[in-house]
């Protein structure tokens, strides 16, 4: 919606020479039409006499909300002569500082740091262009745009194809549609493909792709060849490289990362070491663009380094579209309801009150009203948030509200603080005798390793090379490494554990990896041994599925160190499990664990170097981390196109079964529905049957015979089912990119790990993906499960 409102803003106000990049399916929507547009247009300027009544008025009808702060776009706030406005068509808000009835000053100002940007002497307020009020004018968007436009079109009849199935599903959906729109046919929302090429006639049109339909006005043909295939053959990619300096071609190799760069470097280093008197064979340059190209006019080969290492490119998006999800303290202070128990480090446990104004010194000032006992107020200045915390503390335990004046609170405080250097004190002592122990002591990276990262396919997030790089270096320090790298599902977590396995075994070191279900000790294997196919490991695995001969001939080669890299559940630390030389142990999803599985660690670990993985640490597992006892790496960054899970809560309905299922297999997807009572699956199988005829339906627990559940579960991650009926086996670690859509019954049973966990199955590719949680009337819940079932339906967001 800003994407479109900024773009419509802007060729509405006249700017001078714009790109538009669009699609077809963006393009068969109806936009709202240019008088429209400035009749519903708020202009400001500085010097101007308006009042800020007159202003809430018109940003009322413009369908803007009040706030306290203002966030995202679509809010305004008032606060005495000063007025925030975040609007549609601006990346930032701006703040309106008034005199009387005089515009003093306008600027754009950041959301969440609230300082200021930019001053400016004028702006414009325009609404959501997708508003319900605005619907009722609407126009093509070849109608709003300028007569001498040019308009550029790559395979024209894919275009009008696009279109016209978009038509098509509109009038099919007629009466579906969003109720905003009230109805409307779809001739008024969409455009049908005879009006599209009428008025594509109108312009200039410049070849760019495959024309069928229409003639264009003007062509343009460019001495180009499309980048050489290389398929990862270095050797290959090297001589080419040498063969176009000797032609007098300049090579230049995008990439949006230094790191790649390096990579390609070492890995030409490792195939022929250059000589002084050679040219350089290429300049890099750290640009992305979509694909290579040979301009046999300039004599300029461009290569992108996606396209040399077979790696998906993904677009990236204007930042001010795409802000991090920072802390927020005023967001949060907004998140807060009178009542709630907040914790302040001078006054202790009190209750929040709201906000209030106050004058001090003949100054208003913004404040939160705290309550302690016997109802004594305290008022803390907005800009003293950091001594204020909401109160955390055991579910559903009411904490003791402080006094006022009383030494109770410092006396505390005190205590805390001297047995919190107790606990300190004995960590040292602890980690001092570990740091002392003698581990083994890593090579740096060698050729190898970096092809194996070059040949991700995926951009590494930030976070994921960080969290590498921590590893690596524990790995090359002498002392052992005890790693914790915690990051939400889906977040790229195995790929750090491959690249940390691969790095022991080109030291001739063995890898335990030990995981929770026999399920994820299969998929684990797949993923390892795709990762590592066309690199000198072996990887293997042990779970139940294998008969006692298969696990036997295993073991054998894991003694005589025939298997580099062994992947399974507890039994990995049972005493028939015998190393050669293990170097590195990695635990997945450690809260899995009981107690005598971490005991059995404890003797392997003493000098072997850990790496443990989980998207929802125990609380003493984080606490160790967050104290400093344990390393900590923490991965935040959503892969690129990631979308949030979308969740919603309702009661248990056959209905909204139904239709979630089909609406997901009708796009190509598959559907995960958790049941855990094993009890009664099968008639739960034969209910999503009943309501959906035309489905595949597979069903899988933990009491089928090995062979059983393996195939099922293969069965579905080969496509054979629309969609799996499991117990929580699904729950960790699974990783099917085309089920984007997950229905968990009796939700309410379930933890908050265990929910976060399973809707962490669905959303793992740049497809929307939904999470339904399926409970009996919410009247019968208890307030436990209520507010489990609010948090995770709440932080549906990425990194929640």
């Amino acid at each position: 919606i800003l994407l479109r409102a900024e773009v419509l803003n802007k060729i509405n106000t006249g700017k001078k020479n714009i790109c538009i990049v669009t699609y077809p399916e963006a393009l068969t929507e109806k936009v709202v039409t240019k008088s429209h547009l400035t009749k519903n247009t708020l202009e400001l300027k500085q010097g101007e006499k308006i009042s800020i009544d007159f202003i809430s008025e018109v940003l009322n009808e413009y369908e803007f909300a009040r706030v306290d702060y203002v966030i995202e776009p679509g809010q305004f706030s008032v606060r005495g002569g000063i007025v925030d406005i975040f609007s549609y068509s601006n990346d930032n808000p701006y703040r309106i500082e008034f005199f009387g009835d005089e515009v003093e000053s306008i600027r754009t100002f950041d959301a969440i740091s609230q300082l200021s940007i930019h001053k400016i002497t004028y702006c414009t307020i325009i609404p959501n262009v997708q508003s319900g009020f605005l619907m009722e004018n609407r126009q093509t968007f070849f109608e709003f745009i300028p007569e001498n436009s040019i308009v550029w079109i790559n395979n024209f009849k894919l275009s009008e194809e696009k279109i016209e199935k978009a038509f098509l599903l509109a009038e099919t959906s007629y009466g579906k549609l969003d109720s905003v729109i009230e109805q409307l046919p779809p001739k008024e929302l969409f455009i049908d493909k005879e009006t599209f090429i009428k008025q594509l006639q109108q312009f200039t049109l410049v070849e760019f792709g495959n024309f069928y339909s229409l003639k264009p006005n003007t062509v343009i043909t460019y001495n180009f060849s499309p980048q050489p295939s290389f398929n990862k053959n270095f050797s290959f990619l090297n001589d080419n490289l040498k063969s176009n300096v000797r032609n007098s071609f300049r090579n230049i190799i995008f990439s949006d990362t230094s790191k790649q760069i390096e990579r390609l470097y070492k890995i030409f280093e490792d195939i022929a070491p250059k000589k002084s008197e050679e040219p350089e064979l290429f300049t890099p340059l750290l640009l992305s663009i979509h694909e290579g190209f040979i301009d046999n006019d300039l004599k300029l080969a461009c290569y992108t380094d996606h396209q040399i290492f077979e790696r998906y490119h993904h677009f990236r998006l204007k930042n001010s579209f795409n802000k991090k999800n920072e802390a927020l303290t005023l967001k949060e202070l907004k998140g807060l309801n009178p009542g709630d128990y907040i914790t302040h480090i001078d006054y202790g446990v009190g209750r929040y009150s709201g906000l209030e104004t106050i004058e001090i010194n003949g100054k208003t000032q913004e404040t939160i009203r705290l309550v302690y006992k016997d109802n004594d107020v305290v008022n803390i200045s907005i800009h003293s948030l950091h001594r204020i915390a909401k109160y955390s503390g055991k579910e559903g335990a009411v904490p003791v509200v402080n006094k006022l004046g009383s030494n109770n609170w410092a006396i505390l405080k005190q205590k805390t603080k001297k047995r919190v250097k107790e606990i300190a004190y004995d960590l040292i002592q602890l980690y001092a005798k570990r740091k002392a122990l003698k581990g083994f002591k890593f090579s740096p990276d060698n050729y190898l390793q970096n092809e194996l990262e070059a040949s991700f396919i995926y951009e590494d997030t930030p976070d994921q090379i960080k969290s590498t790089a921590d590893v690596k270096k524990d790995m090359e320090n002498e002392s052992p490494m005890d790693r914790l790298v915690c990051g939400d599902v889906g977040f790229g977590k195995t790929e750090v554990a491959i690249r940390a396995a691969f790095k022991a075994v080109c030291d001739s070191k063995q890898v335990a990896v030990l995981v929770p279900t026999t399920i994820l000790a299969l998929q684990h294997y797949k993923t390892f041994k795709e990762r590592l196919k066309d690199l000198p490991c072996t990887v293997d695995y042990i779970n139940r599925y294998k008969s006692t001969k298969q696990q036997k001939e295993t073991l054998e080669k894991v003694e005589k160190g025939e298997v580099d890299i062994l992947i399974g559940t507890h039994g990995i630390v049972g005493k028939s499990v015998k190393f050669k030389d293990l170097g590195l142990l990695i635990v997945d999803e450690e809260q899995k664990f009981g107690v005598g599985v971490k005991d059995k660690l404890k003797t392997i670990k003493t000098n072997v170097d850990t790496l443990t993985l989980t998207a929802t640490p125990i609380p003493r597992t984080l606490q160790f981390s967050m104290m400093g006892a344990r390393d900590l790496s923490v991965i935040t960054t959503p892969p690129p196109n990631r979308y949030p899970v979308q969740t919603e809560l309702h009661t248990f309905n056959e209905e909204i079964i139904r239709d979630a299922i089909m609406f997901e297999v009708s796009r190509g997807g598959q559907v995960f529905f958790v049941h855990n009572r094993v009890q009664n699956i099968l008639e739960i199988a034969g209910m999503i049957q009943r309501l959906c005829p035309d489905v595949k339906i597979g069903v899988g627990h933990g009491q089928l015979e090995g062979h059983k559940l393996e195939n099922v579960m293969l069965g579905f991650v080969e496509g054979e089912f629309d969609v799996l009926v499991a117990t929580t086996i699904i729950e960790s670690g699974l990783d099917i990119s085309n089920a984007n859509t997950i229905i968990i019954n009796q939700a309410h049973t379930f933890g908050l790990s265990d929910l976060h966990q399973m809707r962490g199955r669905v959303g793992r590719s740049n497809k929307k993906a939904f999470c339904y949680l399926l409970t009996t009337p919410v009247s019968l819940l208890t307030n436990e499960a209520r507010k489990r079932l609010k948090a995770i339906e709440e932080f549906s967001d990425l990194g929640s």
